[in-house]
């Protein structure tokens, strides 16, 4: 199959996919729905119109990111053209997760086959309803040989690591990133890690506080607060603190009402075990708001806490939940100690007003990335690269990077056979003098 047919051939894959994912959406948000009461508006925004857009902008780069691209010819090798060829790895193994089970699954996958690779996806269990849907609509769309959906537990993905592949892409928490990454090591298999952290959100004595909580409130309650980029702490100048938890309190109101489990615009723990893991976080605690809980449907409100200690559970683990930790700061280096006593974190956020700030705390603090005067925005333009720095992942894709991973920059030199200068070729009796002045001309 040549080049342009190979190609054809990807891009009719895409658009039979994006053809099926339009034909189930419905049964896709009633899955999300099924698995975790995913509201119908965040399925969409966050999972199937995400991944419709994703394809859409696939199919029409597709011909463009796969053909060869030329650079500028070193004048050493003179005559020749030089390219860079995307030639796909071969099979990989996408890993996904619960949180977004739906977009963190066909995103990966998008890339993969459009970049030319076979592909075997395991879908994360804590989110069955989901699992079978996606398997439903790979099922429709690809031959098994080319994309093939494999379910089950952790053990099943423990299996899946034991196999070689060409590349691991891995959507998840940084303990088990660390055990994909080690399972790759043993066969020298490139990976992508998507992972996670404690998310810093500061708020200094210059922002706008009502439209900062505003924002702040809906990073944090979106999927529960179940979303690897969502404020895991707010670190607020110890002036704005009182006023910043009312605007809190009252924007978390607004979006959910007075009794947020009543709301059917708020998302449930995924699984007993993780709501245990939430409560735990609790204990020993001064709540400034929310912290009710009902076991049976897996009901967490909203919390927030008022200045937990540093050595807490809530403040050395990632949060993942609707907990908001509520820490006040009166110098720059109260937010420098805290924020350099955790690993890098997936995301940074920052209200300020003030520019030189702004500059000053992208250029101190590293992180995947982040916003100002807004919160997990950044994922929506997908020209910006997604990805962690240091235990918060390696590897960052979206868009055109996105094809990017999953393909391997294959350098060609194309020489010319006219001209053949001798001057690099043995015996070198008399020709040092002369190389050395070519390549400082160069």
């Amino acid at each position: 199959m040549n080049h342009k047919t190979d190609i054809n051939y990807r891009k009719e894959s895409l658009k039979k996919l994006l053809h099926v994912i339009t034909k189930h959406e419905e049964a896709i948000i009633k899955a999300l729905y099924d698995d975790f009461k995913k509201p119908a508006f965040e399925a969409v925004l966050t999972e199937t119109n995400y991944v419709i857009s994703d394809l859409k902008e696939t199919i029409k780069n597709i011909s463009s990111w796969a053909k060869p691209k030329k650079v500028s010819a070193s004048l050493l090798n003179f005559p020749s053209s030089d390219y860079v060829y995307s030639e796909p790895y071969g099979h990989v193994l996408i890993l996904s997760p619960w949180n977004y089970p739906f977009q963190l699954a066909l995103c990966p996958l998008v890339a993969a086959v459009a970049a030319g690779n076979k592909v075997t996806l395991k879908p994360s269990e804590l989110t069955p309803h989901t699992a079978a849907i996606i398997s439903k609509i790979i099922s429709e769309t690809f031959p098994v040989k080319e994309v093939v959906v494999v379910t089950g537990d952790a053990t099943v993905a423990a299996e899946l690591l034991k196999k070689r592949w060409d590349y691991i892409f891995f959507t998840g928490s940084v303990a088990v990133g660390k055990i994909v990454a080690k399972a790759a090591a043993e066969n020298l298999t490139p990976v992508t890690l998507e992972l996670g952290g404690k998310s810093p959100c500061i708020v200094d004595e210059t922002a706008n506080l009502e439209l900062s909580a505003r924002r702040i409130v809906w990073g944090k309650i979106i999927n529960a607060g179940q979303t690897c980029v969502a404020p895991d702490y707010i670190l607020v100048h110890h002036k704005m603190k009182d006023t910043l938890v009312k605007f809190l309190i009252l924007e978390i109101e607004k979006a959910l009402g007075a009794n947020p489990e009543e709301s059917p615009d708020y998302a449930r723990i995924i699984n007993l075990k993780n709501w245990e893991r939430q409560l735990s976080l609790l204990e020993n605690q001064e709540t400034l708001f929310g912290g009710k809980s009902t076991k049976e449907s897996l009901y967490l409100a909203p919390t927030l806490l008022d200045e937990p200690k540093m050595d807490s559970k809530v403040m050395q683990e990632e949060i993942f939940g609707p907990i908001l930790p509520i820490l006040s700061y009166k110098t720059k280096a109260d937010i420098e100690k805290i924020i350099l006593s955790f690993e890098k974190p997936l995301s940074l956020y920052l209200f300020t007003q003030n520019k030189s700030f702004v500059d000053e705390v992208l250029q101190k603090y590293s992180f995947g990335g982040g916003c100002v005067n807004d919160t997990v925005i950044h994922l929506v333009n997908n020209k910006l690269p997604f990805g962690g720095v240091g235990n918060s992942g390696m590897g960052a894709y979206h868009g055109k990077l996105s094809f990017d991973i999953f393909s391997h920059k294959k350098a060609i030199v194309k020489r010319g056979t006219w001209l053949d200068l001798p001057l690099r070729y043995a015996p070198y009796k008399d020709k040092l003098q002369t190389i050395q002045k070519v390549l400082k001309w160069i």
